[in-house]
């Protein structure tokens, strides 16, 4: 009964629950449809909406639209005031220059921190598919109840399903308990992406968990760590943030962003602090890394086991993804390929090939021909 008090007590303050959305990202491995002008998450890849307000929809099932925050950058103020113009406009911050997630984060809660520094806050991708709601929401809710008993920084862990080397992992130590429903427990040690061998001895020694990039923590306890982790950062970011709202807060944010350092949440804090925890997370994930990763969690498949959208016509087609954004796109005779059509660029390739698109992208650099970027 006790349990289930702590629970009842903690929906109720799920409302008061920021949410911070990472939207700054450019996607390169889903050219051609992802371009410059229009990354990854702005794109609808499964539904009417696209990825970035998919994420806006799941989190304001439990906690209010003003309490949601966007950190992106400046060149995509115009999509993102389009396709998310339900929140308030000073929840939408713009970085003048991509430097990672720390800063992003850092500065996003030093803002929040300025009216509520005891704020609990949700950090999340804009662009990963999350299915099963509810069992998200009750893995967020044992997260914030965790960050909050214990003054930690809470990651969620997914339960690995095969021995990717696509994803980060995080080693477990002891379970832990306050009176949440999901199981968590104490964080050894971060890894970085490794190879098949030592990711197979991580997923079949059931201790290692892979990285989602979602957080949960109270405000001032991560504001503590960026002191403590990254001084010159956290200088940085509250000289920033003392400027917001005032006639200089574009000038300054222009001239100090860009000259902080890049650095990721894990490299910065994560693999350096010790209150670290990991709640499992057992509902349906995934970084959408690929077209691959499209075609497997896409569930329009038709007989062949092919997707399809826009003017295509299969003939002797079977395992592949073919999306035509105009025009009428003609595959025959092939199998396990990824077609993708979008205005005047054409992307031909083997699925098990679909990690290589970065590679293409880099050659378009290389060549000057930045126009199809």
């Amino acid at each position: 009964m006790q349990c289930l008090c702590g629970i009842v007590k903690l929906k109720i303050k799920m409302k008061s629950i920021h949410c911070l959305i990472m939207a700054g990202g450019s996607g390169t491995r889903f050219w051609p449809r992802s371009r410059a002008a229009r990354p990854k998450q702005f794109l609808k890849i499964f539904e009417d909406e696209s990825l970035i307000q998919s994420t806006v929809s799941r989190f304001s099932r439990f906690t209010p639209t003003e309490n949601i925050w966007i950190v992106s950058n400046k060149n995509q103020q115009q999509l993102l005031d389009d396709q998310c113009a339900g929140l308030r406009p000073e929840n939408l911050i713009y970085e003048p220059a991509g430097r990672n997630t720390l800063p992003a984060i850092g500065l996003s809660s030093m803002l929040i921190a300025r009216n509520n520094p005891d704020a609990m806050m949700v950090v999340s991708p804009a662009d990963h598919l999350i299915k099963d709601d509810g069992l998200f929401q009750q893995t967020i809710e044992s997260a914030v109840l965790l960050a909050r008993r214990n003054d930690a920084i809470v990651t969620i862990g997914i339960t690995p399903n095969a021995p990717s080397t696509g994803y980060g992992y995080i080693e477990i130590n002891q379970e832990v308990n306050v009176g949440q429903p999901i199981r968590s427990f104490s964080v050894t040690r971060f890894v970085e992406k490794p190879g098949l061998e030592t990711a197979m001895q991580y997923v079949s020694s059931g201790r290692f968990f892979w990285n989602s990039g979602i957080f949960v923590f109270r405000v001032s306890v991560f504001i503590d760590s960026l002191q403590k982790y990254a001084p010159e950062t956290f200088e940085k970011l509250k000289t920033i943030v003392r400027s917001f709202g005032q006639e200089d807060y574009e000038t300054t944010i222009n001239q100090l962003y860009p000259e902080i350092e890049a650095t990721s949440v894990d490299y910065g804090i994560m693999e350096k602090a010790d209150n670290v925890f990991l709640v499992q997370g057992d509902f349906v994930w995934n970084d959408l890394g690929s077209w691959e990763e499209v075609y497997k969690y896409d569930t329009r498949k038709d007989e062949s086991r092919n997707v399809s959208s826009g003017k295509v016509i299969l003939h002797d087609v079977r395992n592949s993804y073919v999306f035509a954004e105009s025009g009428v796109v003609a595959v025959v005779g092939l199998n396990d390929v990824i077609v993708v059509q979008e205005g005047d660029t054409f992307l031909v390739c083997k699925r098990e090939s679909a990690e290589e698109i970065k590679s293409v992208v880099t050659k378009l650099k290389n060549r000057d021909m930045t126009d199809y970027l």
